[in-house]
């Protein structure tokens, strides 16, 4: 009989396997996810529904692997249930992932198995019962570069809408109406009415940044943000308090639901620390780079990430001696994390004249004024955006574990996508 009190988790973006190149921050991200899933345990939640990127690749180490298997089969074997759609990251066309294995082992149950289809062919959503609580729930997976939004469009959740019970869609997608300012200009994302009408609760994931909503017709719309993170910013924003990191707890009472945010990201154990030395000698830089880095090495264990940014007055970014100053001055630390993506040198190539954003556009802006340059079916003024989306979609790197025929196969949608080009037809 479906009950009136029950409690599940939700969880999205955990990304294990993230920070391939830096162990110990990995290390810090894995910790984080297993001290969520804990949380079920320790909140005796009935379920935990996992809304997409468990994992960073598709096809993640194995040793990242274990752990968390580990800790989700303990789940299982509590007697709790694990629900689990595909994120952007875990997802893959025409090939085996983790996902897959971990669902045959029976550690949880895919929610949206549904294959491949070809744009605009109509579907029906399928469901299942969550037999203990009573609850139904459905989902579609994420998809690199926004080729879900498709799905959505074309689904047929009429059957799903008049089931009784308590109503969950997991979903993987950024929504339009609930995207910060920032995102906007470079985040596709599904519109609101796009969801299945008619639940009590969504359980979004993707976009690493928590928020609260409502679905089409009511129905409450929860991100929980990502675990840990996999970038700087997601870190600063964690730091900042404008994101939770963790996992959400979820209490429903009378087919109504309230949650609660548990962070588990290790607060106080992460240093962000940024240096801007503008018109300073390479050797002046160097000296006030190792001095903050020594200062926030203040533990051992520490993750320290410095952002060193402006431009020299003299000398070259080598002469920073940035390894030498992670090993003499951060040696306490777990890691030394740079990020020197704004920093210049005034004999860089390039430096003194204008910034490779600078030339990118005036490059553009000539060849868009050759015979024939604009793109067939574009205004002139919209020329110059598509092509600099084109040469961003065309140059994403390949994902670790990413097969060369899905890289292939996504940089060709996401070219016919922003062309508006059909697959196999004319715009």
């Amino acid at each position: 009989m479906p009950s009136d009190r029950f409690v599940f988790a939700h969880l999205a973006d955990a990304h294990v396997g993230a920070w391939s190149r830096d162990p110990a921050v990995r290390a810090a991200l894995r910790e984080s996810v297993l001290r969520a899933l804990r949380v079920v345990s320790e909140r005796d939640a009935e379920f935990l529904l996992i809304s997409g990127d468990l994992f960073h690749t598709p096809v993640p180490d194995p040793s990242e692997v274990a752990p968390v298997a580990a800790a989700l089969k303990q789940l299982v074997d509590e007697g709790r249930r694990v629900y689990a759609i595909y994120g952007s990251h875990d997802y893959v066309a025409h090939r085996t992932s983790w996902l897959d294995v971990l669902a045959e082992t029976g550690v949880f149950v895919k929610v949206a198995p549904e294959a491949v289809r070809a744009e605009g062919t109509r579907w029906t959503l399928p469901f299942l019962v969550d037999e203990p609580t009573g609850a139904r729930i459905a989902g579609i997976s994420g998809r690199s570069h926004g080729l879900d939004r498709e799905y959505f469009r074309a689904v047929d959740a009429e059957a799903f809408r008049a089931a009784p019970g308590f109503k969950i869609f997991q979903f993987h997608a950024a929504v339009e109406e609930y995207l910060p300012p920032n995102l906007r200009e470079h985040v596709r994302g599904i519109r609101r009415d796009d969801l299945p009408a008619g639940c009590d609760y969504y359980a979004g994931g993707h976009i690493h940044q928590s928020y609260e909503g409502e679905g089409p017709d009511g129905g409450l719309l929860v991100n929980p943000g990502a675990v840990f993170g996999t970038s700087r910013p997601d870190l600063e924003k964690g730091e900042a308090r404008a994101t939770h990191q963790g996992i959400v707890v979820v209490t429903v009472e009378g087919g109504r639901p309230t949650v609660e945010y548990v962070e588990t990201a290790p607060r106080g154990a992460v240093r962000l620390v940024d240096i801007d030395v503008s018109g300073e000698s390479a050797e002046e830089a160097h000296r006030r780079v190792a001095t903050a880095v020594r200062a926030a090495s203040d533990r051992p264990g520490v993750l320290v990430f410095p952002k060193v940014k402006g431009l020299l007055a003299d000398g070259s970014v080598a002469a920073l001696a940035l390894t030498e100053v992670a090993r003499s001055e951060g040696h306490d630390a777990g890691t030394v994390h740079w990020d020197v993506t704004e920093l210049e040198a005034p004999d860089a190539p390039g430096a003194a004249s204008a910034t490779e954003a600078e030339i990118e556009a005036a490059t553009t802006r000539e060849l868009l004024t050759e015979e024939d340059g604009t793109p067939p079916g574009f205004p002139p003024a919209d020329a110059e955006r598509l092509v600099h989306e084109l040469v961003r979609e065309l140059g994403t790197p390949k994902a670790d574990g990413e097969s060369r025929q899905d890289y292939a196969s996504a940089r060709v949608e996401g070219g016919r996508r922003l062309l508006r080009v059909r697959s196999g037809g004319p715009p």
